[in-house]
């Protein structure tokens, strides 16, 4: 008890981070009506406001000879969308404005922007009010979209679904830009099955939606842009959000440069248990990683037939050997726990039940985080009972099907999120659920996004990686906090650099290691 309140305490002290807080649809129309209060401003300016920015970005990518189609709901998103049509109509481009009566009542401020669309350019409008209403589109036509925005809670249904399929089908004819959300996509809970319009280009406004960071969402956002329109910073500041989005000025605040004085103890000695026969390649690019990621001593656990094989490829590391011969079956008893900052544990390490019996024992011993993964994780999936032997502080950095046998499976994103969060509160450790957007959950029910990374990361080998940046970081004395943030943005950071000299489809999981150290250059 004594050493998970000290854990708690450190927690707070060594990891105060500035970060890009996700709101919720909720606390975004707070901020709106904040800012209203407080700049002071009307909501019809502050629409106008972030209209003329989604105006301006139509204006940069798109020329006059695009005839622009904008589909207007009559709520606030719909207002948004007939001040665009004006700005864009005073700037000399050809536009044509759906009204979509989703509605029997408009918006205050759709019926204000509607009435100064009317008197600039009435010919313009014209009403859907079913599905045969959508018009013909020219070949160089760019749809708008400004149907639905934040507001939506439920499933779009009936006509206007129609609609949206028909904006879908022309998905790959016309480029199609989403105001703020796309008509369908519901914010922050899940969108699985709902008719959603399928965007290239999302305008969103001041911050990243939790729907545009989830999976199942994948084919509906495009390429989201997020468009500053000044919303009050005394409301972004000092209201909380569950959920965040590292980026590279969160990564700065976290990153220790190097004491000019330092040591290859001052950063720390790390045990690697990892490899089988067969198996060890992925004991390798761990180590390797580990290594670049800058620990002072490294420490290799490996079976004896392991041993020469490690020995060669990484002469930088230290190398034990088991007494198993093919696989780890009794690391426990050779491990002095005092001597070790951390201790990574998992990359082909298998699972046998001698394995498993040697693991427990290891958790029993050892009171400080480590870092766990792979078939370490598979074990505790098998042995549930060992989730609660996990040291406090830990980080466990599972891929959504090792995830869904250590929890349970769930029916859609937004509940594995919630069940993801729920169990890194309850074990109180760092559970990291791999990802296009990774999202790591905290002991204190905070969670955070990663937004570095590519497809060409899914790679085997790549999550090995991982494990040795995050082992390597935390025999450093970073924080699991900021271990677990720092490394897997580093992580991300190094393959996309990687992807960017040698192709997406080239990299292997060596090439993320060999660009860890532009990671550190570039990124930090």
């Amino acid at each position: 008890m004594i050493r998970f309140f000290m854990f708690l305490i450190l927690e707070y002290f060594s990891v105060q981070l500035s970060n890009m807080k996700i709101f919720t649809a909720a606390q975004i129309r707070e901020a709106d009506a904040f800012t209203i209060k407080n700049e002071p401003i009307s909501s019809p300016q502050l629409m106008e406001r972030a209209a003329g920015k989604c105006a301006a970005w139509i204006g940069e990518h798109y020329s006059q000879q695009h005839p622009i189609y904008i589909f207007c709901g009559k709520g606030n998103n719909g207002g948004d969308g007939l001040v665009i049509a004006r700005m864009l109509q005073q700037q000399g481009y050809t536009v044509s404005v759906g009204i979509v009566q989703n509605s029997s009542k408009a918006s205050p401020d759709h019926i204000l922007q509607l009435q100064a669309l009317q008197k600039h350019s009435p010919s313009s409008l014209y009403e859907i009010g079913y599905i045969t209403d959508f018009p013909a589109l020219p070949a160089n036509a760019v749809i708008v979209d400004a149907i639905i925005g934040t507001g939506i809670n439920k499933p779009i249904e009936g006509w206007v679904a129609g609609i949206i399929h028909q904006i879908n089908d022309q998905h790959h004819k016309h480029p199609i830009i989403a105001i703020d959300m796309p008509s369908g996509l519901m914010a922050d809970v899940s969108s699985r099955h709902a008719p959603v319009v399928q965007a290239h280009h999302t305008l969103s406004f001041e911050f990243y939606k939790l729907a545009f960071l989830l999976p199942e969402n994948a084919a509906f956002p495009g390429q989201v842009h997020i468009l500053p329109i000044g919303l009050h910073p005394e409301y972004i500041t000092h209201t909380p959000a569950r959920y965040h989005l590292s980026d590279k000025e969160m990564m700065r605040t976290i990153y220790q440069p190097r004491d000019p004085f330092a040591h290859k103890g001052t950063y720390g000695h790390a045990l690697l248990i990892a490899g089988s026969y067969g198996k060890m390649g992925a004991a390798i690019l761990s180590a390797k990683a580990c290594l670049h990621a800058g620990v002072g001593l490294l420490s290799c656990h490996v079976p004896q037939s392991g041993y020469q094989i490690m020995q060669i490829s990484e002469p930088c590391a230290m190398c034990i050997t088991d007494e198993g011969t093919d696989y780890n079956t009794h690391f426990h008893s050779s491990i002095d726990a005092s001597s070790y900052k951390t201790i990574g544990i998992g990359p082909g390490l298998g699972t046998q039940p001698v394995t498993a019996r040697s693991m427990e024992l290891l958790l029993e011993a050892f009171p400080r985080p480590m870092v766990i993964d792979a078939d370490a994780l598979n074990l505790l999936s098998v042995y549930p009972y060992l989730l609660y032997k996990i040291p406090a502080g830990s980080i466990l950095t599972p891929h959504p099907k090792e995830f869904e046998r250590l929890f349970g499976a769930t029916t859609n994103d937004v509940e594995r999120l919630e069940l993801l969060s729920k169990q890194a509160v309850k074990l109180q450790i760092y559970i990291l659920l791999k990802g296009r957007y990774t999202a790591i959950a905290c002991p204190d029910g905070a969670v955070y996004f990663n937004n570095t990374g590519n497809p060409g990361m899914a790679t085997g080998g790549s999550g090995d990686v991982l494990t040795g940046i995050l082992t390597g970081l935390l025999a450093q004395d970073y924080a699991p906090k900021a271990a677990v943030l720092l490394g897997t943005w580093l992580h991300g950071f190094a393959g996309d650099l990687a992807a960017a000299h040698l192709s997406q489809e080239a990299m292997t999981a060596s090439d993320i290691i060999s660009y860890l150290g532009k990671a550190f250059q570039e990124g930090l």
